[in-house]
């Protein structure tokens, strides 16, 4: 890299200290061990501070160095770890020494030795020597793209391609240390997960996944995990440079500390072994992770392992295999203009009957007589207005339907919904789904109706909507739901096409028939324990594996 480093006008450098015990959980994690010959491998700490992390790595680099007969005079390329504060450099070099020189290292040496160790440099920037690793350990700056100096944020964007949208700088951290990992070396970071599941994480979720593997990823977000109380969503993540093995995922509750964290570390490396629990943890062995740059999944590592298992074995819920597509209803631009309820309003061949929030209250579609007023024409093109004239003095009586942008994009054309009506689609039975809901509530619509914005829909060719209709309201679903999706606050799930589409099914023609009969019978009866049942036997999963059954929801098992 040939870079101009600017200097941060900004005096929030993001620092966090770290409590020991997840220290020595992350070096365990990542094979940083005394029992290794670690003067033979080089560590790399890419945000120092005042040595949370390099302190008990250096500790190990001693024993392990005087267990296998090194000079420890000849550690000098052992260790780089890089602070840009210069009294942190000074804090960690000074560290660095006094254990040297309690281990017999000359004052002098050991100054020289720790110079090298410990260098003042921006991580992000240039000069930061480009040395493989085999271990990449810390709990990197959390900074706001926001909060940098423009010339610091345009140097970063421009070096990085993972530091899109308005992230944390920690993206920056991974993606380095990342690209300076030996084959088989780690990154093991205590920091934010909100990159696995925020858009601004997609193009390193995707390098991830597409040239490393993820080991581990503990989320630990009530855990005293740092020597002061932050609100960060922190989770111990660690990956490799190797291909994509099985993965641990963990779940941690406030009673989380030193001696599970030991206890899920030693668990973790018997590969024979898939479930753990301990006090304030659970964790589960996943066979892989999760592909590309999609939202990865979150939850308990039991939801985690329904996601996997389901997702290797059936298809998506949108498949063109099976004709069956998952969409959003129409948006108009002006909803006061576009919809009515006076049937007489303008031309009878311009309303279409619409299906909105309130027709599915019941659990049954109970239509409240709301039209859409239509500007199209059922080949896909608008109507010519001059051929409607009541229609044009409607839209004339709301001012602001030109003033949108969509018509002063197409000035021509100003009478235009935001999207257009597919006419094919009208008389399609249907599954409508509200946009925001604390459950997933799919209400069976058969045909007639247009689907508003604030709905989602689902066709198909080759379902039978009744059964679907059963699958989509069992707790297998809402699995699925949860696992992707933003919870709003009073735990209201905001239901997306992306995240429906990401709804494992088994074939139509697979389902038996009396498991078909028993998931129609629920629907129809808004039975979600019956559905979910009959669901457990079209997927061929125990529910009380995971975490769904009811007598683990009546316990409080389950969040």
């Amino acid at each position: 890299m040939t870079l101009t480093e600017p200097s941060p006008v900004t005096t929030n450098y993001g620092e966090v200290f770290t409590r020991r015990w997840v220290v020595d959980a992350l070096l365990d994690l990542t094979g940083y061990t005394s029992e290794r010959d670690l003067g033979a491998l080089h560590l790399l700490e890419p945000s120092c501070g005042s040595g949370a992390f390099l302190r008990p790595a250096v500790e190990r680099l001693i024993a392990s160095a005087q267990k296998h007969g090194r000079d420890l005079a000849t550690l000098s390329d052992a260790v780089r770890a890089y602070d840009l504060q210069q009294e942190h450099v000074d804090t960690a070099r000074q560290h660095c020494r006094e254990l040297l020189t309690s281990a017999g290292v000359s004052a002098s040496q050991a100054g020289t030795i720790a110079a090298m160790w410990v260098r003042q440099a921006d991580f992000l920037l240039a000069s930061v020597e480009e040395r493989p690793v085999d271990v990449a350990i810390g709990n990197p700056p959390y900074i706001r793209y926001d909060d940098l100096d423009e010339d610091t944020a345009a140097a970063y964007r421009s070096t990085w391609s993972s530091m899109k949208g308005r992230g944390d700088i920690y993206v920056g951290f991974i993606e380095r240390s990342l690209a300076m990992l030996k084959q088989g070396g780690r990154v093991g970071f205590i920091c934010a997960d909100r990159w696995m599941r925020n858009q601004y994480g997609a193009e390193l979720r995707g390098l991830v996944a597409g040239r490393y593997a993820v080991e581990h990823v503990w989320s630990m977000h009530d855990v005293d995990a740092f020597e002061s109380e932050v609100s960060a969503y922190p989770a111990i993540t660690v990956l490799a440079n190797r291909p994509q093995g099985s993965a641990i995922v963990a779940d941690a509750s406030a009673e989380f500390g030193e001696t599970s964290a030991q206890a899920l570390a030693k668990w973790s490396t018997d590969d024979t072994l898939t479930e753990f629990t301990d006090a304030g943890v659970q964790a589960h062995r996943l066979p892989h992770w999760f592909p590309g740059g999609e939202l990865w999944p979150t939850g308990s590592p039991a939801r985690l392992a329904l996601v996997e298992h389901l997702t290797d074995r059936f298809g998506p819920l949108h498949d063109p295999d099976t004709g069956t597509k998952v969409s959003i209803g129409i948006a108009t631009g002006a909803d006061h203009a576009y919809i009515t309820k006076d049937a007489n309003a303008i031309e009878a061949d311009r309303l279409l009957p619409l299906a909105m929030r309130r027709d599915l209250a019941t659990g049954r579609f109970l239509w409240q007589g709301n039209y859409l007023v239509n500007p199209w024409a059922a080949d896909g093109s608008l109507v010519n207005l001059d051929d409607y004239p009541r229609l044009s003095a409607h839209l004339a009586q709301h001012s602001n339907v030109k003033r949108r942008f969509v018509a002063k994009k197409n000035p021509d054309r100003w009478h235009r919904t935001i999207d257009k009506v597919h006419s094919d689609l009208i008389d399609r039975p249907k599954l409508l789904l509200q946009d925001m809901k604390a459950h997933i509530h799919p209400v069976f619509e058969p045909g007639g109706y247009y689907p508003h914005h604030n709905l989602y829909y689902v066709v198909s060719d080759a379902w039978d909507m009744e059964v679907l209709g059963g699958l989509l309201l069992s707790r297998v679903a809402q699995a699925f739901i949860e696992a992707y999706c933003v919870r709003m606050r009073g735990g209201t799930l905001r239901f997306q096409a992306q995240y429906l589409k990401k709804i494992r099914v088994p074939a139509p023609d697979a389902i038996a028939e009396d498991v078909a009969r028993r998931l129609r019978t629920a629907f129809a009866e808004r039975d979600v324990e019956a559905a979910t049942a009959a669901a457990a036997d079209a997927y061929g999963i125990d529910l009380a594996k995971y975490e769904l059954s009811s007598a683990q929801l009546r316990q409080g098992v389950v969040a």
